[in-house]
C-alpha cells in the first residue's frame, strides 16, 4: 500500500449530510427563535425594552393632621433629615472616596465599616447595622444613580454641616422627608394611635393603592389606622427616560402627577379635660394601690365622658398608656415587645375594645323594662331582705332547686334585713340586688312574671349594648347580651331561671365595653334619645376647607352617603332613635326561659314617665343613696349609678382568688350632670376595684368637676 492511499478521506457523504442537517436545523431553530422574537413578538419586546428605559419616581403625600375641637396638634408633620449617597456620583478616586467616609462617620457616629450585606442581613433603609461602606456598595450594585439611606432622622444642625460640606463630598447629600409627630404623647396615644411600616400580611393592598415599602407608614392603631386613606392623601408621580445604568437621560417623558395631602381630621375630644381626667385617674389609683394588698391592686381603668345631647366623646382615657411618640421614627422592637408581653395590654383602648361584667350598673335596663313592660308599677313595694332564695329552673314545670342570692348590703352574713321596703326609685338608689332579682326573674305572688331574658335583652339593645355603636376606632367590640339559643350554642347548656336573675344584675354572662355603659345612661339623661356617638367633629382638605365625609356601619369613609352611612364631616348631632317616638323594643311572644319567640314586626315605645322614674333613681342614687358619701358637699345636681362586677378572669384564677361568694370586683359609676340638662355624661370603670362607689364614684365626681371648672373658664376668658 502505497502512502497516499493510506491518508485519504475515510467519511463517507452519508456521514456528512447528518452532519450538515443538524447543523443546519440549528440554524433554522435560531433563526426562528429571532423571527419569532424580533418580528412576531416585536411589540412586546418593544415596551419591554421601553420599561427598562422608564424610571418611576413616587413622590410622597404629606398625611393630614390630627388636632382636638379647641385646635391643638394631636399628630402632625416634622422634617426628618436623613443621610443619602448616591453611589454612581462617589470620587473615582478610592482614597477620595474613603475620607468622606471618614469624615461623615465622625459627624453622624456610624463606622466606616461594619457586617456585610447579605441574605441573613439585607440592607433596610434607616435601620440597617451595617457601615457606610458596605451601603454604599449596596448602592453601587443595585442602583447607582439613586440615593440609599445611611441614616434617618439625624439632628438638624448635623445636616446643616453636611449639607455645607456636600460641595466637597460628591454624592453624599441630605434628603429632607416628613415624619409624624405626637405632640401629646400618652395623653391621647390611645385615641390617636400610631404608625409603622407597611406590614407584609398586606403589602399588595397597600402597594396597590400607591403606597411604597420600606418608605411609606400606615397606621397601626386608634384614629390613625381607622382613618388610613383619608389622612394617607394620594401619593405623587413622576416619570424619568433613563440608560442601562440608571442614569437619568430625560425628566418627566409623562406629564407628572402632583402629590395630594391627606384630608386633616379635628377631633371632639378636648385635651385640657383629657389631660385633667388623666391625673385624676392616677391620683385615685396611687392613692388606692398604696393601701390594698398586692392581689387587690388596680392596674387597668377606663374614664370616658361625652355629651349625651350631641354624641360628642369630650374625653376617653385607657389606663395604662403607651408612648406613641416613641414610634414616630420607628417601633423599637424591645419596646413593642414590652408593650406586647404586658398583662395590662396598654396598647388595646380599653373604653371600645375590652368586654366587662357590668354588675349593677346594668340595673338601669332591668328597671327600664321592668316599668315599660309593667312588671312592677311606680309606687309598688318591694321587700329587699339580705337574701333571697331561688328556684333553679331549666324549664318551666321542674321541680327546681333552691339557689341563694345574696344582696351587697348583706357582707359575712350581717344585715340580713337588707334595705327593707323600698319602692322603685329607692330600689335604684340604693342598687338593691334583691329587688332587681324579683324585677328581672318575678318572685311568687310579690312580682308574679318578672321581666325575663327575652325582654331584659331587647331592653338592653334600645339602650346602646350588644352592638358596637360604631365610634370609629377600630378596636371595638360588640360585647354579649346573652339568651338561651346563645347559651346552648356556646356552652352546650340550657338556660336556667337562675342565669336570669343574675343576668337582671348585669351579672354572668352579661358583657360590655365601657363605651356601651356609658351609652345606657346618656340615653337616659337625654330623656330617651340616642345621639350616635362620635370622634370626629372636623375634616379638612389642605386648604382648610370643610370636606363632606360619612362613616359607613362597617367603619370606612364615603364622600357620598350610601344606604346606612352617617354624616361624619361637617359634624351634625345625628339621632339614632327616641325610645319614647321610635317602636325599637321588640315583643316576645314567649318569654320562659324555654327560648324567645319574638313576633315578627311587633315593636312598641318606652313611655316617657319610665324614663322620669329612672332619672329620679339615678338623681337619689346621689342625695341619699350609693353615691350620697362621694358627692357630699359639691354643687352639682348630678345623678348616678354605681356597680360591682365579679370576675374571674386568667389572672386571678392563676392566684387561686376565684372563691365562691368571695370573687374579686370590678368598680363601675356612672354620673351625669346638670340632672335637668345635662352637658355631661361620664362613666368610670377600674379593674379589680373593688366597690364601684368607692374607687369609681370619686373619678367620676372629680371629672364632672373638671369639665364645669374647664367651662367656667372658658366663660369668663370671652367676658369683654
Amino acid at each position: 500500500m502505497n502512502k497516499t492511499q493510506g491518508m485519504s478521506n475515510t467519511l463517507n457523504s452519508r456521514r456528512i449530510l447528518v452532519v450538515a442537517v443538524v447543523i443546519l436545523v440549528v440554524f433554522v431553530v435560531y433563526i426562528g427563535r429571532l423571527f419569532f422574537l424580533q418580528i412576531l413578538n416585536q411589540d412586546e419586546w418593544v415596551a419591554k425594552a421601553a420599561e427598562n428605559s422608564r424610571k418611576e419616581n413616587n413622590m410622597a403625600a404629606l398625611r393630614g393632621i390630627i388636632t382636638d375641637r379647641n385646635g391643638t396638634v394631636l399628630a402632625r408633620n416634622v422634617a426628618s433629615y436623613n443621610v443619602v449617597v448616591t453611589a454612581a456620583n462617589l470620587p473615582d478616586d478610592p482614597g477620595a472616596t474613603q475620607e468622606i467616609y471618614r469624615q461623615l462617620s465622625q459627624l453622624i457616629d456610624m463606622p466606616v465599616n461594619r457586617g456585610i450585606i447579605d441574605q441573613q442581613t439585607p440592607y433596610v433603609p434607616c435601620i440597617s447595622d451595617h457601615g457606610i461602606t458596605q451601603i454604599a456598595e449596596y448602592g453601587l450594585s443595585s442602583t447607582p444613580f439613586s440615593e440609599v439611606r445611611v441614616m434617618c432622622d439625624i439632628d438638624e444642625q448635623v445636616a446643616r454641616v453636611i449639607m455645607e460640606k456636600s460641595v466637597e463630598w460628591s454624592g453624599v447629600s441630605v434628603e429632607i422627608s416628613p415624619i409624624r409627630e405626637y405632640p401629646t404623647g400618652s395623653l391621647t396615644a390611645a385615641l390617636v394611635g400610631f404608625l409603622g411600616p407597611i406590614p407584609a400580611d398586606r403589602e399588595e393592598a397597600y402597594v396597590a393603592s400607591g403606597l411604597v415599602p420600606n418608605r411609606d407608614k400606615v397606621g397601626y392603631a386608634g384614629i390613625e389606622l381607622q382613618y388610613q386613606d383619608m389622612l394617607a392623601g394620594t401619593n405623587g408621580l413622576r416619570i424619568s427616560e433613563v440608560d442601562g445604568a440608571g442614569q437619568v437621560v430625560r425628566a418627566d417623558i409623562e406629564p407628572p402627577i402632583d402629590p395630594q395631602s391627606g384630608l386633616n381630621l379635628q377631633l371632639t375630644v378636648d385635651t385640657r379635660l383629657q389631660e385633667a381626667v388623666t391625673e385624676i385617674l392616677r391620683s385615685e389609683l396611687a392613692d388606692w394601690n398604696r393601701v390594698v394588698q398586692e392581689h387587690k391592686q388596680m392596674t387597668v381603668a377606663v374614664v370616658i365622658a361625652m355629651d349625651p345631647q350631641t354624641g360628642e366623646i369630650l374625653s376617653m382615657v385607657s389606663y395604662p398608656s403607651y408612648e406613641n411618640s416613641r414610634m414616630a421614627r420607628f417601633i423599637p422592637a424591645y419596646y413593642y415587645e414590652q408593650l406586647v408581653e404586658d398583662p395590662t395590654n396598654p396598647l388595646l383602648n380599653h373604653a371600645v375594645g375590652d368586654v366587662l361584667p357590668v354588675g349593677s350598673v346594668f340595673k338601669l335596663v332591668t328597671g327600664v323594662g321592668a316599668l315599660n313592660e309593667g312588671v312592677i308599677e311606680p309606687d309598688q313595694i318591694i321587700e329587699t331582705p339580705g337574701k333571697l332564695d331561688i328556684e333553679e329552673k331549666y324549664y318551666v314545670n321542674q321541680v327546681g332547686t333552691t339557689r341563694p342570692l345574696v344582696d351587697w348590703v348583706y357582707k359575712d352574713g350581717q344585715n340580713p334585713g337588707g334595705f327593707g321596703s323600698l319602692n322603685f326609685v329607692q330600689c335604684l338608689a340604693n342598687s338593691s340586688n334583691v329587688c332587681f332579682y324579683k324585677l328581672g326573674g318575678g318572685y311568687k305572688e310579690e312580682v308574679p312574671e318578672g321581666l325575663g331574658i327575652c325582654r331584659l335583652g331587647t331592653y338592653a339593645r334600645a339602650l346602646g349594648y350588644g352592638n358596637r355603636p360604631n365610634l370609629g376606632l377600630p378596636e371595638e367590640q360588640d360585647g354579649l347580651i346573652p339568651d338561651p339559643k346563645w347559651k346552648r350554642t356556646n356552652q352546650n347548656e340550657s338556660w336556667s331561671s337562675g342565669d336570669t336573675y343574675i343576668a337582671s344584675v348585669g351579672q354572668g354572662y352579661v358583657l360590655a365595653t365601657p363605651i356601651q355603659v356609658l351609652l345606657s345612661a346618656a340615653i337616659i339623661a337625654n330623656d330617651g334619645k340616642y345621639m350616635q356617638p362620635t370622634l370626629i367633629r372636623e375634616i379638612t382638605d389642605a386648604d382648610g376647607n370643610i370636606v363632606e365625609r360619612w362613616l359607613t356601619p362597617d367603619g370606612d369613609v364615603t364622600d357620598q352617603p350610601i344606604e346606612g352611612s352617617r354624616q361624619i364631616s361637617p359634624f351634625t348631632p345625628h339621632m339614632v332613635y327616641d325610645l319614647t317616638v321610635d317602636p325599637v323594643i321588640q315583643e316576645y311572644a314567649e318569654t320562659t326561659i324555654r327560648g324567645c319567640e319574638p313576633i315578627e314586626g311587633q315593636y312598641k315605645t318606652v313611655q316617657p314617665w319610665v324614663i322620669d322614674m329612672v332619672q329620679q333613681g339615678m338623681r337619689m342614687a346621689v342625695t341619699e343613696g350609693t353615691l350620697k358619701d362621694r358627692f357630699e358637699g359639691t354643687t352639682i345636681a348630678a345623678a348616678g349609678k354605681t356597680g360591682t362586677a365579679e370576675y374571674c378572669d386568667e389572672y386571678v384564677a392563676a392566684k387561686n382568688l376565684c372563691n365562691p361568694g368571695q370573687w374579686p370586683t370590678h368598680a363601675w359609676t356612672l354620673g351625669y350632670a346638670p340632672y335637668e340638662n345635662p352637658e355631661i355624661a361620664v362613666v368610670a370603670f377600674v379593674y379589680n376595684g373593688g366597690e364601684g362607689s368607692s374607687v369609681a364614684g370619686p373619678i367620676v365626681r372629680r371629672t364632672l368637676e373638671s369639665y364645669f371648672a374647664l367651662k367656667a373658664g372658658d366663660i369668663a376668658n370671652q367676658a369683654p
